[in-house]
Protein backbone atom coordinates (compact mmCIF):
# COMPACT_ATOMS: atom_id res chain seq x y z
CA UNK A 1 0.00 0.00 0.00
CA UNK A 2 1.31 3.20 -1.24
CA UNK A 3 1.50 6.00 1.83
CA UNK A 4 -0.53 8.61 1.46
CA UNK A 5 0.23 12.75 1.88
CA UNK A 6 -2.97 13.92 1.71
CA UNK A 7 -3.51 13.88 5.50
CA UNK A 8 -1.83 15.57 8.66
CA UNK A 9 -2.49 14.98 12.07
CA UNK A 10 -5.37 17.18 12.14
CA UNK A 11 -7.16 14.88 9.58
CA UNK A 12 -6.18 11.73 11.45
CA UNK A 13 -7.85 12.91 14.35
CA UNK A 14 -10.92 13.59 12.68
CA UNK A 15 -11.15 10.13 11.17
CA UNK A 16 -10.66 8.24 14.26
CA UNK A 17 -13.12 9.77 16.00
CA UNK A 18 -15.70 9.45 12.83
CA UNK A 19 -14.77 5.55 12.72
CA UNK A 20 -15.24 4.89 16.32
CA UNK A 21 -18.52 6.97 15.53
CA UNK A 22 -19.46 4.72 12.87
CA UNK A 23 -18.36 1.50 14.97
CA UNK A 24 -20.82 1.73 17.81
CA UNK A 25 -23.52 4.16 16.35
CA UNK A 26 -24.17 3.22 12.95
CA UNK A 27 -22.93 -0.59 12.26
CA UNK A 28 -24.94 -2.01 15.24
CA UNK A 29 -28.05 -0.46 14.17
CA UNK A 30 -27.37 -0.68 10.11
CA UNK A 31 -29.17 -4.44 9.42
CA UNK A 32 -32.55 -3.02 11.21
CA UNK A 33 -32.08 0.10 8.92
CA UNK A 34 -32.02 -2.01 6.30
CA UNK A 35 -35.29 -4.04 7.25
CA UNK A 36 -37.10 -0.35 7.49
CA UNK A 37 -35.26 0.99 4.26
CA UNK A 38 -34.11 4.18 6.04
CA UNK A 39 -31.58 5.17 8.75
CA UNK A 40 -33.34 7.08 11.74
CA UNK A 41 -33.28 10.35 12.58
CA UNK A 42 -31.08 10.16 15.61
CA UNK A 43 -28.12 9.32 13.83
CA UNK A 44 -28.16 12.06 11.75
CA UNK A 45 -28.88 14.08 14.88
CA UNK A 46 -26.08 12.70 16.76
CA UNK A 47 -23.72 13.14 13.52
CA UNK A 48 -24.47 16.93 13.14
CA UNK A 49 -23.38 17.22 17.35
CA UNK A 50 -19.75 15.62 16.13
CA UNK A 51 -19.55 17.64 13.28
CA UNK A 52 -19.62 14.73 10.79
CA UNK A 53 -22.18 16.95 8.57
CA UNK A 54 -20.94 20.08 6.38
CA UNK A 55 -17.77 20.60 7.82
CA UNK A 56 -17.00 23.17 4.88
CA UNK A 57 -19.60 25.55 5.67
CA UNK A 58 -18.18 28.68 6.47
CA UNK A 59 -18.38 29.85 10.39
CA UNK A 60 -20.64 32.52 10.22
CA UNK A 61 -23.30 30.06 9.54
CA UNK A 62 -22.27 27.42 12.49
CA UNK A 63 -19.79 25.39 10.53
CA UNK A 64 -15.93 25.07 10.69
CA UNK A 65 -14.99 26.17 7.42
CA UNK A 66 -12.95 23.45 7.38
CA UNK A 67 -10.94 21.85 3.07
CA UNK A 68 -12.89 19.00 1.02
CA UNK A 69 -10.71 16.58 2.79
CA UNK A 70 -12.61 16.43 5.67
CA UNK A 71 -15.64 15.19 3.58
CA UNK A 72 -13.45 12.85 1.93
CA UNK A 73 -12.83 11.16 5.25
CA UNK A 74 -16.54 10.69 5.68
CA UNK A 75 -16.59 8.97 2.70
CA UNK A 76 -13.83 6.99 3.49
CA UNK A 77 -15.05 5.99 6.53
CA UNK A 78 -18.26 5.16 5.12
CA UNK A 79 -17.34 3.17 2.32
CA UNK A 80 -15.14 1.21 4.52
CA UNK A 81 -17.41 0.18 7.02
CA UNK A 82 -20.75 -0.74 4.05
CA UNK A 83 -22.94 1.12 6.14
CA UNK A 84 -24.29 2.62 2.99
CA UNK A 85 -27.54 4.03 4.31
CA UNK A 86 -25.91 7.43 5.67
CA UNK A 87 -26.41 9.55 3.29
CA UNK A 88 -23.83 11.95 4.18
CA UNK A 89 -22.04 11.86 1.47
CA UNK A 90 -24.94 13.52 -0.68
CA UNK A 91 -25.89 16.01 1.98
CA UNK A 92 -21.89 17.06 3.00
CA UNK A 93 -20.70 17.09 -1.06
CA UNK A 94 -23.20 17.64 -3.44
CA UNK A 95 -26.55 19.36 -2.12
CA UNK A 96 -25.50 21.74 0.15
CA UNK A 97 -22.49 23.33 -1.53
CA UNK A 98 -25.19 24.63 -4.19
CA UNK A 99 -26.58 26.67 -1.09
CA UNK A 100 -23.23 27.43 0.09
CA UNK A 101 -22.11 28.50 -3.42
CA UNK A 102 -25.39 30.01 -5.43
CA UNK A 103 -27.29 30.79 -2.25
CA UNK A 104 -28.67 34.47 -1.03
CA UNK A 105 -27.40 35.79 2.42
CA UNK A 106 -31.14 35.28 3.31
CA UNK A 107 -31.21 31.36 2.02
CA UNK A 108 -28.16 30.53 3.83
CA UNK A 109 -28.99 31.76 6.92
CA UNK A 110 -32.14 30.08 7.15
CA UNK A 111 -30.54 26.59 6.01
CA UNK A 112 -27.44 26.38 6.80
CA UNK A 113 -27.15 25.91 10.57
CA UNK A 114 -29.87 23.40 10.38
CA UNK A 115 -27.84 21.23 7.84
CA UNK A 116 -25.17 21.23 10.37
CA UNK A 117 -27.36 19.87 12.76
CA UNK A 118 -28.97 17.37 11.07
CA UNK A 119 -32.16 18.67 12.30
CA UNK A 120 -32.46 19.79 8.15
CA UNK A 121 -31.80 16.65 5.89
CA UNK A 122 -31.53 17.43 1.98
CA UNK A 123 -31.89 16.16 -1.59
CA UNK A 124 -31.22 17.37 -4.89
CA UNK A 125 -34.07 16.26 -7.54
CA UNK A 126 -32.87 15.42 -10.84
CA UNK A 127 -33.69 12.23 -12.13
CA UNK A 128 -37.08 11.74 -13.66
CA UNK A 129 -39.24 8.75 -14.80
CA UNK A 130 -38.41 10.07 -18.96
CA UNK A 131 -35.04 11.82 -18.18
CA UNK A 132 -31.75 10.65 -16.16
CA UNK A 133 -28.49 11.34 -17.21
CA UNK A 134 -29.90 14.11 -20.16
CA UNK A 135 -30.74 16.88 -17.48
CA UNK A 136 -31.80 18.86 -20.52
CA UNK A 137 -34.24 16.15 -21.02
CA UNK A 138 -36.29 17.85 -17.72
CA UNK A 139 -40.15 18.21 -18.10
CA UNK A 140 -40.72 19.80 -14.86
CA UNK A 141 -41.10 23.10 -14.87
CA UNK A 142 -41.84 26.01 -13.09
CA UNK A 143 -43.69 29.09 -14.24
CA UNK A 144 -43.51 32.84 -12.56
CA UNK A 145 -47.12 33.93 -11.36
CA UNK A 146 -46.28 37.01 -9.25
CA UNK A 147 -44.42 36.23 -6.30
CA UNK A 148 -44.42 32.58 -6.44
CA UNK A 149 -43.16 29.83 -9.24
CA UNK A 150 -45.60 26.91 -9.88
CA UNK A 151 -43.94 23.93 -9.52
CA UNK A 152 -45.20 20.84 -11.53
CA UNK A 153 -43.50 17.41 -12.23
CA UNK A 154 -42.20 14.03 -10.90
CA UNK A 155 -38.81 12.82 -9.89
CA UNK A 156 -37.42 9.83 -9.05
CA UNK A 157 -34.83 7.73 -7.76
CA UNK A 158 -33.99 10.94 -4.75
CA UNK A 159 -31.61 9.70 -2.11
CA UNK A 160 -32.80 11.06 1.31
CA UNK A 161 -35.92 11.70 -0.37
CA UNK A 162 -38.27 10.31 2.46
CA UNK A 163 -36.58 12.02 5.37
CA UNK A 164 -35.43 15.58 3.44
CA UNK A 165 -37.04 18.25 4.79
CA UNK A 166 -35.65 20.67 1.99
CA UNK A 167 -34.92 19.65 -1.85
CA UNK A 168 -33.26 21.35 -4.39
CA UNK A 169 -35.65 20.36 -7.58
CA UNK A 170 -34.30 20.72 -11.20
CA UNK A 171 -36.92 22.67 -13.26
CA UNK A 172 -37.47 24.07 -16.62
CA UNK A 173 -38.34 27.92 -16.13
CA UNK A 174 -38.28 28.26 -20.22
CA UNK A 175 -39.46 24.84 -22.22
CA UNK A 176 -37.74 26.82 -25.18
CA UNK A 177 -34.02 27.87 -24.22
CA UNK A 178 -32.50 24.05 -23.96
CA UNK A 179 -30.12 24.41 -21.18
CA UNK A 180 -30.34 28.16 -20.88
CA UNK A 181 -34.13 27.59 -19.65
CA UNK A 182 -32.91 25.32 -16.14
CA UNK A 183 -32.72 26.90 -13.09
CA UNK A 184 -32.50 25.44 -9.54
CA UNK A 185 -35.35 25.54 -6.51
CA UNK A 186 -34.79 24.82 -3.08
CA UNK A 187 -38.39 23.22 -2.05
CA UNK A 188 -39.39 22.81 1.68
CA UNK A 189 -40.76 19.62 1.79
CA UNK A 190 -44.25 20.94 3.65
CA UNK A 191 -45.64 22.90 0.57
CA UNK A 192 -49.11 22.33 -0.42
CA UNK A 193 -48.84 20.27 -3.53
CA UNK A 194 -45.71 18.58 -2.87
CA UNK A 195 -45.80 14.82 -1.92
CA UNK A 196 -43.78 11.88 -1.73
CA UNK A 197 -44.04 8.34 -2.96
CA UNK A 198 -43.28 5.25 -1.66
CA UNK A 199 -39.44 4.33 -0.15
CA UNK A 200 -38.29 2.36 -3.16
CA UNK A 201 -36.99 -1.43 -3.28
CA UNK A 202 -33.64 -1.51 -4.59
CA UNK A 203 -31.17 -4.03 -5.30
CA UNK A 204 -28.50 -2.45 -2.54
CA UNK A 205 -28.37 0.49 -0.35
CA UNK A 206 -31.32 -1.17 1.27
CA UNK A 207 -30.84 1.63 4.08
CA UNK A 208 -30.91 4.91 2.38
CA UNK A 209 -34.11 6.00 1.81
CA UNK A 210 -34.87 6.53 -2.20
CA UNK A 211 -37.87 7.99 -3.20
CA UNK A 212 -40.46 9.10 -6.05
CA UNK A 213 -41.49 12.82 -5.23
CA UNK A 214 -44.23 14.61 -7.41
CA UNK A 215 -44.97 18.73 -7.50
CA UNK A 216 -48.93 19.66 -8.50
CA UNK A 217 -49.02 23.15 -9.10
CA UNK A 218 -46.25 24.11 -5.58
CA UNK A 219 -45.96 27.32 -4.71
CA UNK A 220 -42.62 27.71 -4.29
CA UNK A 221 -41.84 31.47 -3.08
CA UNK A 222 -39.99 33.52 -5.68
CA UNK A 223 -36.97 34.14 -3.12
CA UNK A 224 -36.20 30.11 -2.91
CA UNK A 225 -35.14 30.62 -6.71
CA UNK A 226 -31.31 29.51 -6.00
CA UNK A 227 -29.22 31.47 -7.96
CA UNK A 228 -30.27 33.15 -10.96
CA UNK A 229 -32.85 31.94 -13.25
CA UNK A 230 -31.85 30.27 -15.90
CA UNK A 231 -28.16 29.33 -14.89
CA UNK A 232 -29.50 26.14 -13.49
CA UNK A 233 -28.02 23.68 -15.71
CA UNK A 234 -24.73 25.89 -15.66
CA UNK A 235 -24.65 25.63 -11.56
CA UNK A 236 -24.65 21.58 -11.98
CA UNK A 237 -22.16 21.66 -14.62
CA UNK A 238 -19.86 23.53 -12.47
CA UNK A 239 -20.13 21.38 -9.60
CA UNK A 240 -20.26 17.93 -11.39
CA UNK A 241 -16.35 17.34 -10.97
CA UNK A 242 -16.63 17.24 -6.74
CA UNK A 243 -20.00 15.16 -7.35
CA UNK A 244 -18.18 12.68 -9.22
CA UNK A 245 -14.53 12.83 -6.84
CA UNK A 246 -16.70 11.76 -3.89
CA UNK A 247 -18.09 8.89 -5.56
CA UNK A 248 -14.48 7.77 -6.56
CA UNK A 249 -13.07 8.27 -3.14
CA UNK A 250 -15.97 6.07 -1.37
CA UNK A 251 -15.64 3.68 -4.54
CA UNK A 252 -12.01 2.99 -3.47
CA UNK A 253 -12.32 3.06 0.33
CA UNK A 254 -14.77 0.53 0.17
CA UNK A 255 -12.71 -1.95 -2.95
CA UNK A 256 -10.15 -1.55 0.00
CA UNK A 257 -11.81 -3.01 2.84
CA UNK A 258 -13.87 -5.77 0.69
CA UNK A 259 -10.23 -6.78 -0.21
CA UNK A 260 -8.44 -6.62 3.23
CA UNK A 261 -11.81 -8.88 4.18
CA UNK A 262 -11.16 -11.46 2.00
CA UNK A 263 -7.46 -12.17 2.39
CA UNK A 264 -8.48 -12.43 5.99
CA UNK A 265 -11.43 -14.81 5.39
CA UNK A 266 -9.48 -16.86 2.99
CA UNK A 267 -6.53 -17.15 5.09
CA UNK A 268 -8.97 -19.07 7.60
CA UNK A 269 -11.61 -20.73 5.24
CA UNK A 270 -10.28 -24.11 3.96
CA UNK A 271 -10.96 -26.49 1.39
CA UNK A 272 -9.40 -29.84 0.28
CA UNK A 273 -7.52 -29.89 3.42
CA UNK A 274 -5.66 -26.53 3.07
CA UNK A 275 -6.76 -23.18 3.21
CA UNK A 276 -8.08 -21.21 0.53
CA UNK A 277 -5.20 -18.32 0.66
CA UNK A 278 -2.81 -21.30 -0.08
CA UNK A 279 -4.21 -21.71 -4.21
CA UNK A 280 -2.02 -19.84 -6.78
CA UNK A 281 -5.18 -18.92 -8.18
CA UNK A 282 -6.72 -16.89 -4.85
CA UNK A 283 -3.00 -15.40 -4.97
CA UNK A 284 -3.04 -14.52 -8.36
CA UNK A 285 -6.29 -12.73 -8.22
CA UNK A 286 -6.07 -10.80 -4.76
CA UNK A 287 -2.40 -9.49 -6.05
CA UNK A 288 -4.51 -8.16 -8.96
CA UNK A 289 -7.08 -6.73 -7.06
CA UNK A 290 -4.35 -5.27 -4.68
CA UNK A 291 -2.52 -3.69 -7.38
CA UNK A 292 -5.17 -1.76 -9.25
CA UNK A 293 -6.94 -0.21 -6.15
CA UNK A 294 -3.62 1.38 -5.17
CA UNK A 295 -3.18 2.68 -8.28
CA UNK A 296 -6.94 4.13 -8.34
CA UNK A 297 -6.08 5.52 -4.67
CA UNK A 298 -2.63 7.51 -6.32
CA UNK A 299 -4.90 8.79 -9.09
CA UNK A 300 -7.96 9.51 -6.97
CA UNK A 301 -5.81 11.29 -4.12
CA UNK A 302 -4.15 13.12 -7.37
CA UNK A 303 -7.60 14.34 -8.25
CA UNK A 304 -8.58 15.38 -4.52
CA UNK A 305 -5.32 17.86 -5.09
CA UNK A 306 -6.72 19.09 -7.97
CA UNK A 307 -9.97 20.03 -6.42
CA UNK A 308 -8.33 21.54 -3.25
CA UNK A 309 -6.42 23.63 -5.84
CA UNK A 310 -9.51 24.65 -8.06
CA UNK A 311 -8.28 22.84 -10.90
CA UNK A 312 -10.29 19.85 -11.32
CA UNK A 313 -11.90 19.61 -14.61
CA UNK A 314 -14.87 17.86 -15.64
CA UNK A 315 -13.01 15.15 -17.85
CA UNK A 316 -10.47 14.29 -15.31
CA UNK A 317 -13.07 13.89 -12.74
CA UNK A 318 -15.11 11.72 -15.15
CA UNK A 319 -11.81 9.07 -15.39
CA UNK A 320 -11.85 8.98 -11.72
CA UNK A 321 -15.26 7.80 -11.60
CA UNK A 322 -15.08 5.70 -14.60
CA UNK A 323 -11.88 3.47 -13.12
CA UNK A 324 -13.09 3.53 -9.69
CA UNK A 325 -16.57 2.56 -10.09
CA UNK A 326 -15.79 0.14 -12.46
CA UNK A 327 -13.25 -1.45 -10.83
CA UNK A 328 -15.57 -1.51 -6.73
CA UNK A 329 -17.72 -3.90 -8.78
CA UNK A 330 -14.64 -5.59 -10.03
CA UNK A 331 -13.75 -6.44 -6.41
CA UNK A 332 -16.99 -7.30 -5.25
CA UNK A 333 -17.49 -9.71 -8.14
CA UNK A 334 -13.95 -11.17 -7.74
CA UNK A 335 -14.31 -10.85 -3.74
CA UNK A 336 -17.30 -12.64 -3.21
CA UNK A 337 -16.24 -15.86 -5.64
CA UNK A 338 -12.85 -16.42 -3.32
CA UNK A 339 -16.29 -16.50 -0.55
CA UNK A 340 -17.43 -19.14 -2.44
CA UNK A 341 -21.34 -19.82 -1.17
CA UNK A 342 -20.71 -17.55 1.77
CA UNK A 343 -20.22 -14.99 -0.29
CA UNK A 344 -23.97 -15.20 -1.60
CA UNK A 345 -25.60 -14.87 1.77
CA UNK A 346 -26.60 -11.57 2.70
CA UNK A 347 -25.05 -11.98 6.00
CA UNK A 348 -21.58 -11.44 4.66
CA UNK A 349 -20.48 -8.10 4.05
CA UNK A 350 -19.32 -8.89 0.27
CA UNK A 351 -22.56 -10.15 -0.80
CA UNK A 352 -23.81 -6.54 0.61
CA UNK A 353 -20.70 -4.93 -1.47
CA UNK A 354 -21.55 -6.58 -4.58
CA UNK A 355 -25.47 -5.16 -4.68
CA UNK A 356 -24.24 -1.60 -2.89
CA UNK A 357 -21.70 -1.13 -5.60
CA UNK A 358 -23.76 -1.77 -8.91
CA UNK A 359 -25.10 1.40 -8.45
CA UNK A 360 -21.97 3.27 -8.39
CA UNK A 361 -21.90 3.34 -11.90
CA UNK A 362 -25.04 4.77 -12.59
CA UNK A 363 -25.40 7.54 -10.40
CA UNK A 364 -23.43 10.85 -10.87
CA UNK A 365 -23.74 9.95 -14.28
CA UNK A 366 -24.05 6.72 -15.91
CA UNK A 367 -20.39 5.41 -16.94
CA UNK A 368 -21.27 5.12 -20.58
CA UNK A 369 -21.84 9.41 -19.66
CA UNK A 370 -18.36 9.26 -18.61
CA UNK A 371 -16.92 7.40 -21.60
CA UNK A 372 -18.66 10.14 -23.76
CA UNK A 373 -16.93 13.50 -22.07
CA UNK A 374 -14.01 12.03 -21.93
CA UNK A 375 -13.87 10.73 -25.78
CA UNK A 376 -15.26 14.14 -26.82
CA UNK A 377 -11.96 15.77 -24.94
CA UNK A 378 -9.84 13.22 -27.17
CA UNK A 379 -11.77 13.91 -30.35
CA UNK A 380 -10.99 17.77 -30.13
Amino acid sequence: MIPRNLYDSDHEMFRDSLRKFIETEAMPHHEQWEKDGMVSDEIWLKAGEQGFLCPMIPEEYGGVGTDFLYNCIVNEEIGRSGCTGLGWTLHNDITVPYIVRYGSEEQKQKYLPRCITGELITAIAMTEPGAGSDLQGTNTTAVLDGDHYILNGSKTFITNGQKAGLVIVVAKTDTTAGSKGISLFLVEADLPGFSKGKNLTKLGLKAQDTSELFFQDVKVPKENLLGEEGRGFIYLMQDLPQERLSIAVGAVANARAVLEATVAYTKERKAFGTTVASFQNTQFKLAELSAEIDCAEVYTDRCTELLLEDNLDTVTASKAKLLTTDLQCKVADECLQLHGGWGYMWEYPVCRAFADSRIQRIYGGTNEIMKLIISRELMK
